[in-house]
């Protein structure tokens, strides 16, 4: 998925989001974007349960995305689709609210425009930061994410972690605003040594022309790159790295911190899709497995 929608004020952890997308077809959800904004002026601040029964009035709720793949985006066909879209409709139906219309955004404007009403809630897969848990409100955790490599068929260097790859001097390429530059700088590499590339297409051509040993990138975005790919194929995924500890990221829906009713609702649902193995089967088919599933929360992900 191509670097754009990115959060770009961010460094450091607030980077960890920083991940790979394609905003595809976002031209066509424009009218229904624009749709989405017109209403803002007339969409009061809301507190307590008051969001929740005006949604199920109007039947619709409106969902912040980034033109991520796989995580929230309009297919080819000009549908709004993705793990986090999909589960909202699973989710929001079950609240009584039968439609989701996208407000397409880059991924840095989706944390203000959450809370200056351009949309409802954020459903774009945004990884629970403690820097994030300060601005807004998230639901428990709909997936975790870690980190794996392309390499060439065989896997010849035997690479296994950034660890690894360190001692064996294997050549890395990285998508341009990865979380996991910083992953493999904890682990011993020099950013200036590694190949940045835009994404991870790139970083596919890169080791199938044997410019670089492996590329680094989420479990599941390096699992659909190698999908059709005769000469690569991807490691296992694995735990990162970071200020020196094992880190696991979970990605959640977000909220305003007024709405504390809505998300405990949202949460109760989501637990109920969870229990029911519903979940992981909403999640599937955009490349998200068993390994995905969670039990992480967000207390845990926002620091205590």
């Amino acid at each position: 998925m191509a670097p754009l929608g990115y959060d770009d004020h961010t460094t450091g952890h607030e980077r960890r989001h920083t991940r790979r997308a394609v905003l595809t077809g976002l031209a066509a959800a424009g009218a229904l974007g624009a749709a989405g904004c017109a209403r803002v002026a007339t969409a009061s601040t809301t507190n307590g349960g008051e969001l929740l029964d005006r949604l199920r009035a109007q039947g619709v709720v409106r969902l912040g995305i980034a033109g991520e793949i796989p995580f929230g985006y309009i297919d080819k066909d000009g549908r709004l689709t993705g793990e986090a879209p999909e589960l909202a409709r699973a989710v929001f139906k079950r609240l009584g609210v039968d439609r989701v219309q996208p407000v397409p955004t880059e991924f840095g404007s989706l944390i203000p425009g959450l809370n200056s009403q351009q949309f409802d809630v954020v459903a774009a897969g945004m990884y629970v930061t403690p820097d994030r848990c300060r601005q807004v409100i998230f639901a428990d955790p709909d997936y975790q994410m870690l980190d794996s490599f392309v390499v060439r068929k065989g896997n010849p260097k035997g690479l296994r972690t950034f660890k690894d790859a360190v001692a064996k001097k294997a050549k890395c390429a990285i998508g341009t605003g990865y979380a996991q530059i910083q992953h493999a700088v904890e682990a011993g590499y020099k950013e200036s040594d590694i190949l940045i590339v835009p994404d991870q297409v790139a970083g596919l051509n890169a080791v199938e022309a044997g410019r670089v040993d492996f590329f680094a990138g989420t479990a599941v975005t390096v699992r659909q790159v190698v999908a059709k790919s005769a000469k690569a194929e991807a490691i296992k995924p694995f735990v990162p790295v970071v200020d020196g500890k094992p880190h696991v990221d979970g990605g959640a829906f977000a909220f305003r911190p007024t709405e504390t009713k809505l998300r405990d609702a949202f949460n109760a649902q989501l637990k109920k899709l969870r229990e029911s193995g519903e979940l992981e089967r909403i999640l599937r088919p955009f490349g998200f497995t068993k390994a995905e599933m969670t039990t992480l929360t967000t207390k845990e992900l926002c620091g205590g």
